[in-house]
């Protein structure tokens, strides 16, 4: 397919500026970000049917993603689930159907609703599942109704994350690796009937088994488990070093004042809903997630959500968050490519 230099117009939030385009997408960056993801793709002539252009230029698509790790398109028209479903097929056929920790979108086979998490509230910087033995490679938001205030979905480059951390910390975090615990409790986390698609306890106990997980039957009738994954990795494409975790989702220290308190009045340490340590079990200290917090923020890019726009991430090297809002709010997830962990090639010192 050719390429020629030409202008961009202007959608919000993306300046003018020369750009590689083919013959049927214009691509482009945000303000101030220019060679840095996120990057924008839009259609350069009417009436191109995206799911058609992934499908037919998965080269350049996965090019584009292992350059900058995101992708948003915008302006091609995606209205429905079922837009968003075909056209993340386009990208990656074998879209995952087996998410226990999002409800389905009805009118989809392979697609779910976001986090149903209180609108007031942040939902931190993680890569998706990175605390299970796998995770998805390629991840996929769509707007259906976008909110006038907030709501962003903020995007941190994981590369850039471990090249800024002091050395001395991202030794220890590569070394020890993270040790995630989950309780499953009742009104508080998703069921764990429905996390693991099972209500037989022994099923649950053989899948943990397998996985290499910690599980535990409480006293109180929940189920808590345990998981110790890297904190460090090695990209299996680019060979790329990158932090990937959930240790902003999963720390204590990083939950609302309101919050953390009243569930410290519900629960003892052992028992909260979330909590992640190294993975020898020592406490990581509130001072050094507060640091990295501030480096999210830092390093992080983010525009509004316009009706229609489709992000696509590689999973590894992006981390994504969710910015409080109000008002009405629908987006749309779907994930593929999954990755197990003793797939991944050991992080050297």
């Amino acid at each position: 397919m050719s390429t020629e230099s030409t202008q961009v117009g202007g959608i919000r939030g993306m300046r003018r500026q020369q750009v590689a385009t083919t013959s049927l997408i214009e691509t482009g960056f945000l303000p101030g970000n220019d060679e840095r993801m996120p990057l924008i793709v839009r259609p350069a002539v009417e009436n191109v049917d995206l799911a058609e252009w992934c499908a037919a230029n998965k080269e350049e698509l996965n090019g584009y993603l292992d350059r900058y790790g995101a992708i948003v398109f915008k302006g091609f028209g995606l209205a429905t689930a079922s837009d968003f479903e075909r056209t993340a097929a386009g990208v990656s056929p074998e879209l995952f159907a087996e998410y226990g920790d999002l409800p389905h979108e009805p009118t989809a086979e392979r697609i779910y609703y976001s986090t149903p998490y209180p609108a007031d509230k942040m939902i931190l910087f993680h890569n998706e599942s990175s605390h299970l033995p796998k995770w998805p490679l390629r991840q996929f938001f769509f707007c259906v109704i976008a909110t006038a205030d907030r709501g962003e979905t903020p995007l941190l480059d994981c590369r850039r994350v471990y090249e800024a951390l002091d050395p001395e910390l991202r030794k220890e975090f590569a070394e020890k690796g993270l040790m995630y615990v989950r309780n499953f409790s009742e009104g508080i986390d998703v069921p764990w009937q429905d996390f693991f698609g099972t209500t037989d306890k022994s099923e649950v106990e053989r899948t943990c088994s397998e996985a290499g997980m910690g599980c535990e039957w409480t006293a109180n009738g929940g189920l808590r488990i345990s998981q110790v994954s890297p904190a460090v990795v090695i990209h299996p494409r680019t060979g790329e070093k990158l932090f990937f975790n959930q240790i902003q989702l999963h720390h204590v220290s990083c939950l609302d004042d309101e919050t953390r308190t009243a569930l410290r009045q519900l629960f003892a340490e052992e028992d909260m809903p979330r909590n992640v340590y190294f993975g020898d079990g020592t406490p990581i200290p509130d001072e050094v997630v507060s640091r990295i917090g501030d480096l999210y923020e830092e390093l992080c890019a983010e525009s509004p959500w316009e009706a229609g726009d489709m992000i696509v991430l590689d999973n590894m090297i992006v981390a994504h968050a969710r910015r409080p809002y109000t008002g009405e709010r629908k987006l749309l997830v779907a994930m593929a490519e999954m990755i197990e962990a003793t797939q991944l090639a050991p992080v050297g010192n």
